[in-house]
């Protein structure tokens, strides 16, 4: 087969066990297509997309964690930018394959694992996004109990009671935010793209709102940026910097994989681009500096320091604000949750049976699965949450490592688009059993060692995400040049 790399190139002798719409190549702007079958987004979708991810609960709530490394306010500044710019550079690297031939992510990995062996890739991303989807969703039930229980202070007495560690009612305020996810997401992915458009820039305005609130009350001059427990010095302050930096990547790891599932919609590679640089340094800048400004701002106004934004607009005496504030941080965190933990795992779980498992069954078997793994003891504090991130980056590392090493370093950029549709043997991604074997070699021994890494007493665990992804690179890099010449 010739090298293609038109999303127009769909594939006439597609398989059923490898082909259903919702994978299929998109076809460029302005082609006869339906509008979600095209590419057509721009650089503000792209941009919308990260605010959506970045402006949420766990993402305020994951930032000022970082203080519990002994940081101060300035030097948190710095990680968050770092560590951004990091994720910026990667998901400009796997954004290119997906916008380059109009497929998700869960078909890039057919280009490196072979069209069945990508299951390998895709079900690990995509139990992963069944482990942020629970968190998130409980993250948002937090901001719902505030509106409940505004309303219906009847509510509280479900608090006395509970089941599998969460008390009744963040069992209701759980299930109701599932439930509005849930219509969201099954109004398909136009509908997400309008949703996402607003709810990041919605979140800007009540976290500024906020900010003004709490530098108004508590006075600019008694906000301090030293909120570290102990104070640190010289080495020890560029080492815990070193781990802010990658706790950052490894919090954003899971929708960096899988950005082709977005970067595949744009009309360009530019768009892109541009996207990921008003998304991701710039705009995580800006949000950084303002949850700064108000954890600073918690202590003088409410005598401790506070980490959950959400419980900072509960204890705002005007109810109206407080109410608005709780339902844009519900809003905003259903964006995040529906962009990076329902999208990704409903094209991962669709490519597992595309004949019988559609776009909506796979991100809905996700859902479900989020809430046996009661995700409210994942997230409870700043060692859980470093804990949650460092583990499930260690998983996601060595795909990140195969699939840029073969991208770049073995295919050379070049993408048979046919190809990762059909399982005749001799087609270019055919491999003896439908799975590259040198995948196989590479990811399992990175894998296991990243993992193991989480049980090392220090702070080594951190750097899993670099080490898992450095150690398959050359592991797959090095057999593949073995095999070709």
């Amino acid at each position: 087969m010739s090298v293609a790399t038109s999303p127009q190139d769909i594939p006439a002798d597609y398989s059923d066990r490898l082909y259903n719409d919702d994978l299929a190549p998109l076809a460029r702007d302005g082609a006869a297509a339906p509008r979600d079958k095209t590419q057509h987004w721009t650089w503000y979708n792209i941009f919308a997309f990260w605010m959506a991810d970045v402006h949420s609960v766990g993402g305020y709530v994951f930032a000022a964690s970082l203080f519990a490394l002994g940081l101060t306010g300035w030097q948190v500044l710095i990680c968050l930018l770092v560590g951004i710019s990091i994720v910026q550079f990667f998901a400009n690297l796997l954004g290119k394959a997906g916008q380059n031939a109009g497929v998700p992510y869960a078909v890039v990995a057919r280009i490196s694992f072979g069209v069945y062996g990508a299951n390998i890739a895709a079900i690990i991303r995509g139990l992963i996004a069944v482990v942020w989807y629970g968190i998130q969703t409980y993250l948002a039930s937090g901001a719902l109990n505030i509106v409940l229980l505004k309303f219906f202070p009847s509510l509280a007495s479900l608090s006395h009671s509970s089941f599998a560690g969460l008390d009744g009612m963040g069992w209701l305020s759980f299930l109701l935010v599932w439930v509005l996810q849930a219509v969201v997401f099954w109004s398909g992915m136009e509908s997400i793209k309008r949703f996402i458009d607003w709810a990041g820039p919605a979140v800007y305005a009540v976290m500024i709102a906020l900010a003004l609130w709490i530098v108004e009350v508590a006075g600019m001059g008694n906000i301090s940026f030293d909120l570290s427990a102990t104070h640190l010095h010289g080495g020890a302050v560029v080492w815990q910097m070193i781990v802010a930096t990658a706790l950052v990547a490894g919090y954003f790891a899971g929708p960096t994989l899988n950005f082709a599932d977005f970067a595949r919609y744009c009309r360009s590679y530019k768009d892109v681009k541009r996207g990921n640089l008003w998304g991701l340094p710039v705009n995580f800048l800006f949000f950084s500096i303002i949850t700064v400004v108000v954890v600073s701002g918690t202590i003088p106004v409410f005598g401790k320091m506070i980490t959950d934004p959400v419980i900072t607009v509960g204890r705002i005496g005007n109810t109206a604000v407080a109410l608005l504030g709780a339902f844009t941080f519900v809003t905003a965190t259903i964006g995040i949750n529906i962009v990076a933990n329902f999208v990704s795992p409903a094209f991962d779980f669709s490519n597992v049976w595309p004949s019988r498992i559609s776009f909506r069954m796979g991100g809905m078997l996700a859902a479900i699965g989020a809430v046996f793994i009661t995700p409210w003891n994942l997230f409870s504090d700043p060692a859980a949450i470093h804990y949650t991130v460092d583990l499930l980056a260690a998983a996601i590392g060595p795909l990140y490592g195969i699939l840029l090493a073969d991208y770049y370093l073995v295919k050379m950029q070049k993408v048979d688009v046919p190809a990762l549709f059909s399982d005749q043997p001799g087609d270019t991604y055919w491999y003896k059993g439908g799975v590259n074997p040198v995948a196989v070699m590479a990811v399992v021994p990175s894998t296991l060692l990243a993992i193991a890494l989480n049980f090392i007493p220090g702070q080594i665990a951190t750097f899993s995400l670099f080490i898992g992804g450095i150690i398959a690179a050359l592991i797959y890099t090095a057999i593949s040049k073995m095999r070709l010449v």
